[in-house]
């Protein structure tokens, strides 16, 4: 027996696989395999369905999600040619993001967005809902999405489209130009967290790491005590007030 112990554990360290009950921890570059690029939007093919993926958004109803702190979807998100639209402008933050119905802790989250000049928005995920909260940002963690060359200020690294915003900035930027779709894939696995932009490698993090809590507790999210706090929660896509579209979100969980 202790033998055959100590073979698992070899197999363990040299394949990089961990095995627990039936399921089997993946690289991220697994689940980019698994989705098909040829689909039409808003589909689900049969061997994603086999692979666990499911949808969050048809292309037609917003069935999977509400408001933020609401019971019923905000009357700025609107579904126009197949996509999830925000109505709202002005360019400021408000706290109308849609939210998912469920929450998630291990998941892939695979999605396109497209941005109109001037545009930001974000990918908010292990949110925490409660009245106490304006923001979802104040306790979830942000897959940032912004038109950075027509943004009407600098910005800084962790502020640019892939970033862990305020945190993690971007390792490359293959981002596509405003009025294309870019395909976002975030996986959560425990505290390893990636972010892919265009099947690219942007961020990579450890949620809890003394790198992390050194991040968090210099910056922006000292003044947010409850920022990181959760690690299972709700996704939101953010209203920032300027246009930006959704489509083809699907999710998989791990």
């Amino acid at each position: 027996m202790k033998k055959l112990s100590f073979i698992f554990f070899v197999f363990i360290w040299a394949t990089g696989y961990l095995f627990v009950g039936s399921s089997q921890k993946l690289n991220a570059q697994s689940f980019i395999d698994e989705l098909d690029k040829n689909a039409p939007p808003n589909t689900l093919t049969q061997k994603e369905r086999k692979n666990g993926w499911k949808l969050l958004f048809d292309g037609e109803k917003i069935t999977e999600w509400r408001g933020y702190n609401m019971e019923t979807v905000p009357d700025c998100w609107q579904v126009e040619n197949g996509a999830l639209k925000i109505m709202v402008e002005g360019g400021d933050e408000n706290a109308l993001g849609l939210i998912s119905k469920k929450k998630y802790k291990n998941f892939a989250l695979s999605l396109e967005f497209k941005l109109t000049k001037a545009a930001n928005s974000g990918i908010l995920y292990q949110v925490v809902e409660n009245k106490k909260y304006k923001y979802a940002y104040e306790t979830g963690t942000e897959y940032q999405i912004i038109d950075d060359k027509n943004w009407k200020d600098k910005l800084e690294d962790w502020q640019i489209s892939g970033a862990n915003y305020a945190m993690y900035s971007p390792k490359v930027k293959p981002f596509k130009p405003v009025g294309e779709w870019n395909q976002v894939l975030l996986v959560v696995e425990g505290n390893n967290v990636k972010h892919y932009l265009n099947g690219k490698l942007v961020v990579a993090y450890k949620k809890h790491s003394d790198e992390w809590k050194k991040l968090r507790n210099s910056g922006k999210w000292n003044n947010y005590p409850d920022y990181g706090i959760a690690d299972k929660g709700y996704i939101v896509l953010q209203n920032h007030g300027t246009q930006v579209y959704f489509r083809d979100i699907k999710i998989k969980e791990l």
